[in-house]
């Protein structure tokens, strides 16, 4: 009855000069019936297929109408897979004309995954505006910024108008406050346009609690695992082929309908699945088998917490294939060194060896005793290319989960920001930033909520006091619920005028400059870098190279200025950039514009700089 691998549309499809084909999972049901309620009503039955499929086609209904499923004649709800939610998580589902758009980015080619400078923004706190509308207009910004890649906090319909994005119902569904489908496609066209790529965070391992009816549809969750979240998203128990398809086509939708470049994949770690084949394997066989037929290069990044190489391994070495994962290890050595902070995972790191080592593998913590865990943790990360890291000094997650929601520029001075970014930037791994880190954004980056069950919302008050216990912080986070904690949220961009901001910010261009326009920085590799670690003076000295192309960033993590002897090969070097500049407002360099040979230099206390062979 099953092709093991049958692929099932789902959701409205809609045809021009065809009419719509309505396609829905529902194993259980006696009758599923079809309302179509606007601009007609209308109510047709739907004819049961194999494998639980249910399908009705009519030739009379086009994009805009809308409609709800009728389960075994008692209940009425919107569709599993609806393309759009004009009113918000509990009302009707709308039909959607893919084919209907415009797009003009005939001409735009994705790139190699490790030419990507990554971008990170979330659409509703992005602008005063919070639409896909508005973040088109900011696209100058990001070329002016040097940003060749944006990263989209998830999108998928969530409740209310303001959310994360991670408690989203309908994954398949555009955000209406966002500006829906329409909206995304002109911001992705937009980008692709200026040669921008575009990331979609997807949640995989999870659905919000309100308006997740998918449920009483059928067994799309499991209470074989715990999770944080409730019951598993049922990837391995029974009746799981309709739930694994409904994710392979939730990826395969994003690209086909939306031209998206890549999908970050959110917490596998919550992903639990102990089939033969990972579902995260599937989900790369689909996409790979998809490439076949467009020749468009498309990327699955995951985030874990496990540390696990299997993940980007290649599946003849047992992986499942993935092209590149987060690494927490390298925002943990790197704020803890810079911030000194030293409370919850932040125990695991602090000292200068756990960010040379995050440097040269990429993970730190490869099956070595963790004190945060108590227990063992990771594999080794030491033969995983560097091109399948994405590393950053800040994100949503390592800001919007401190209690107060700190950025970095609220936590440590003007200097060891500028150390940060350098660290990240050229660093051989591909570097993310976080929304308004360019500039040291002010404003907090909270969680915050738009839930209309008063319970709910409660149980969420009480989740987020509990989640801060591990970092001993005893105060009460902001309302998640308040429209006052959102607006907070919201980038100050009227302060990037203002001298420290302004400054950074070309730091920024500057430091991106360089690493695109130098080789020995625009290739990424493990094997052609070198470090040496001065524990004592607490300064690093990273030597990388491509081919005739070598570059020195020197960098003290100390307060203190530091006398040290360098033996710096191959002739002379010239330096490129140097944070203790007054360029960028540093109290000035005691370091040569040259270097050669082996010398004693003085490098001023929390400083970065660059030098560049031959150049």
């Amino acid at each position: 009855m099953h092709n093991k691998s049958m692929l099932v549309k789902i959701g409205a499809q809609y045809s021009a000069g065809k009419g719509c084909e309505f396609v829905v999972w529902a194993p259980f049901a006696k009758s599923i019936s079809l309302h179509i309620i606007a601009p007609f009503k209308q109510r047709v039955a739907f004819s049961r297929l194999e494998a639980g499929y249910w399908k009705v086609a009519l030739n009379n209904v086009f994009p805009g109408a809308r409609y709800f499923y009728e389960l075994d004649g008692r209940v009425i709800r919107p569709d599993p897979a609806s393309f759009f939610q004009p009113e918000g998580v509990h009302k009707a589902s709308q039909v959607v004309g893919h084919a209907d758009f415009s797009w003009n980015d005939q001409r735009w080619n994705n790139f190699s995954l490790e030419d990507y400078i990554i971008y990170e923004l979330h659409v509703g706190a992005f602008t005063p505006e919070g639409t896909f509308q508005a973040a088109i207009e900011k696209i100058g910004y990001f070329k002016k910024l040097g940003i060749n890649a944006i990263e989209l906090m998830p999108v998928a319909q969530f409740p209310g108008k303001r959310n994360w994005g991670y408690d989203g119902v309908y994954p398949f569904a555009v955000q209406n406050s966002y500006g829906g489908p329409q909206g995304l496609k002109k911001l992705v066209d937009a980008c692709h346009r200026q040669s921008i790529a575009v990331i979609l965070d997807v949640v995989y391992n999870h659905l919000g609690p309100e308006g997740n009816y998918l449920g009483q549809f059928a067994p799309y969750f499991t209470d074989k695992y715990k999770t944080p979240w409730g019951s598993a998203v049922n990837f391995d128990d029974a009746h799981s082929y309709g739930v694994r398809n409904y994710f392979v086509q939730n990826t395969l939708y994003w690209f086909e309908h939306y031209h998206i470049d890549a999908l970050r994949l959110d917490a596998v770690h919550g992903i639990f699945d102990m089939s033969a084949k990972h579902i995260l394997r599937e989900l790369c066989e689909s996409v790979e088998e998809s490439f076949k037929k467009t020749n468009h290069r498309r990327y699955l990044i995951a985030e874990s917490d496990l540390n696990d190489t299997k993940l980007v391994k290649i599946r003849a070495q047992g992986g499942y294939g993935l092209d590149g994962q987060w690494s927490d290890d390298f925002h943990h050595a790197l704020h803890a060194i810079i911030t000194k902070e030293d409370t919850g995972y932040y125990e695991d790191f602090g000292s200068l060896k756990h960010l040379t080592k995050a440097i040269k593998n990429g993970f730190v913590y490869d099956w070595e005793f963790s004190r945060f865990r108590k227990r063992f943790h990771g594999s080794s990360s030491a033969q995983i290319p560097s091109a399948q890291f994405i590393i950053f000094s800040q994100n949503h997650d390592q800001v919007g989960n401190r209690i107060f929601g700190e950025r970095l520029s609220s936590l440590v001075s003007f200097e060891r920001l500028k150390i940060a970014a350098g660290m990240v930037i050229f660093s051989p791994y591909i570097p993310l930033l976080f929304m308004g880190e360019e500039y040291a954004e002010a404003s907090p980056f909270f969680y915050f909520i738009n839930h209309s069950d008063k319970g709910l919302i409660a149980s969420v008050r009480e989740g987020r006091k509990r989640e801060f216990s591990h970092f001993k912080w005893e105060k009460i986070p902001p309302d998640p619920q308040s429209q006052k904690t959102f607006d907070r949220c919201k980038l100050d961009w009227g302060c990037i005028a203002k001298k420290k901001h302004s400054v950074l910010f070309g730091f920024y261009q500057e430091l991106i400059r360089l690493r695109k326009e130098v080789p020995a920085l625009a290739r990424l590799s493990k094997k052609e870098l070198e470090l040496t670690q001065l524990d004592s003076k607490q300064v690093l000295i990273i030597y990388r190279k491509y081919k005739t192309s070598k570059a020195i960033v020197i960098a003290n993590f100390n307060e203190q200025d530091a006398e040290v002897s360098v033996d710096i090969p191959d002739g002379k070097w010239y330096k490129r950039i140097d944070s203790s500049d007054a360029r960028w407002l540093g109290q000035g360099s005691t370091l040569p514009k040259t270097l050669s040979g082996k010398k004693q230099i003085c490098i001023k206390s929390l400083h970065l700089s660059l030098y560049i062979r031959g150049e």
